[in-house]
């Protein structure tokens, strides 16, 4: 096999607690993630003389900076393939959205080059290499709806409902390191476990500061909150709420005012990316 389209899709943090921090800087984390049949597209062509590159231009991310790039020269060195690949990103997740796009492509192009280059690295291994990237890699790498702990290392599957999520994105970009180093970012949260989520005692600890910061986000989630319980996602700017039938969220996609996007998505236990390597 020399080359391979496979999806990098969409995650929403269902309720996101920061519990404290480590020596290092590091954040703990509580959150739970679910993904969405919604996704960016990465194409990768084998090569054979070792050079890893990108294909395609993407607006605001230099070819150096690409986290695509990043994992395929991480997995390169990790195991001393002389292979090297040509990358193609098609991108619908939007940037600073909250939406996992960088991290899910990371994890695409690692299970992918696993699969091309032949390295049989376990999912574990890969979840290992990813974490190196970001905390959010390992989740689209094992590819299973989530409890997850520590900086994003220790992760729980779990089995959720599957509703139909309505994404809005207003049109803001939200820089994941500057809203963690606010200085009014909760960063003691007591740890809670899954009854008390269910119970409803949870929430994004990012929300309040981005409420205070950016008012287009404040109005989007007043004005889905009208429908249903709306909530931020992630560190990012998109909002979401939950229906229990697509045309719900249609109905409501419908309504969504001019200066905003969105989308309807079926929420996910098992990633897109999951299922379409075990067509492979």
């Amino acid at each position: 096999m020399q080359e391979l389209t496979l999806p990098a899709p969409a995650k929403l943090n269902l309720f996101l607690h920061i519990t404290g921090r480590r020596e290092d800087g590091y954040h703990l984390l509580q959150t739970l993630f679910q993904f969405l049949d919604y996704s960016d597209e990465i194409h990768l062509n084998v090569r054979g003389d070792g050079v890893i590159r990108r294909t395609n231009d993407i607006e605001g991310i230099p070819e150096q900076d690409d986290l695509v790039i990043k994992a395929a020269k991480l997995l390169k060195n990790h195991v001393g393939v002389n292979y090297g690949v040509d990358i193609s990103v098609s991108k619908k997740l939007p940037m600073g959205g909250g939406l996992g796009g960088g991290s899910s492509d990371a994890a695409t192009v690692l299970q992918g080059l696993n699969t091309l280059w032949g390295c049989q690295l376990s999912d574990n291994e890969l979840a290992a290499l990813g974490l190196q990237l970001g905390a959010d890699v390992p989740i689209f790498v094992h590819g299973h709806a989530a409890w997850a702990e520590g900086v994003g290392e220790k992760i729980k599957s779990v089995d959720l409902p599957e509703p139909w999520f309505l994404v809005v994105r207003p049109d803001v970009h939200i820089s994941t390191e500057n809203i963690f180093s606010e200085q009014g970012l909760t960063r003691n949260c007591k740890p809670i476990k899954m009854s008390h989520f269910l119970g409803g005692q949870s929430m994004n600890v990012f929300e309040p500061l981005v409420r205070k910061s950016y008012s287009e986000v404040d109005d989007a989630l007043n004005w889905l909150s009208q429908f249903a319980e709306s909530k931020l996602t992630g560190s990012g700017s998109c909002i979401f709420a939950s229906f229990p039938e697509e045309n719900e969220a249609v109905n409501v996609l419908e309504k969504l005012p001019k200066q905003w996007k969105g989308f309807v998505a079926k929420g996910k236990c098992i990633s897109p990316l999951k299922v379409a390597l075990n067509s492979v």
